[in-house]
């Protein structure tokens, strides 16, 4: 087990949060209103896609099923890097196992920007750590990546799609992302529960899908 954009996430607010998902993932409980807004970012970021015109899509499901095929979707995006693709959605890089998959990548002179697509008006910090794990990666399979951005929900839908470059602070994140992702491919794999009692964890950035889990098990309603 190593780690992706999504356990390190996950696993930087609340590190049993991140046990809990690798080794006891049937009591999540995820409210509707949740799976709702999940649904509509899928959406938004799909609609994305097309923001800088024709595009080639990297994702790769397993036979039959709806889970992405990482394998594949790693050649596939090694291919077309090495073609010079202009635009790669869902790019996939893999360092030492550590696994992402970009939004979107497009090509400039000086390499690839990076573009991580957020169904949201304002630049978040959560937001900016998800966009530096995955420079943190890209860079490290040998990408270039001058300039990093989110794409954040526009003032209307005509127009949908505002970049914001946060290069600087994405960058900025390297170190720490390194320091940290080391210690969460170690947590993971503890045999035992983690000992982490509830706290402001639980609900920031976002409410864990554990918190019922844990805050029963304290005798906490």
């Amino acid at each position: 087990m190593a780690i992706t954009k999504t356990d390190f996430m996950r696993g930087m607010q609340c590190p049993k949060m991140l046990w809990l998902d690798k080794h006891k993932p049937g009591l999540r409980v995820i409210p509707p209103e949740v799976q709702a807004r999940l649904d509509a970012g899928n959406d938004f970021g799909d609609r994305a896609m097309s923001m800088f015109g024709p595009y080639e899509e990297m994702t790769v499901y397993l036979p039959g099923r709806r889970i992405p095929d990482k394998k594949a979707m790693l050649a596939r995006t090694a291919e077309h890097l090495a073609k010079g693709t202009p635009i790669l959605c869902e790019a996939a890089f893999s360092n030492y196992n550590n696994y992402c998959a970009v939004d979107i990548l497009r090509k400039v002179p000086d390499g690839y920007e990076l573009y991580e697509v957020k169904n949201a008006p304002e630049v978040q910090e959560q937001f900016v750590r998800d966009a530096a794990f995955q420079y943190y990666i890209a860079v490290r399979c040998g990408v270039k990546i001058p300039r990093v951005f989110l794409v954040l929900h526009g003032p209307d839908e005509e127009n949908p799609f505002l970049p914001v470059e946060i290069t600087k602070d994405a960058k900025g994140l390297y170190r720490w992302i390194n320091d940290h992702i080391w210690d969460l491919n170690r947590l993971q794999k503890e045999p035992q529960e983690l000992p982490v009692p509830p706290g402001d964890q639980c609900c920031k950035p976002y409410e864990c899908w554990y918190y019922g889990y844990c805050h029963g098990a304290e005798g906490t309603p």
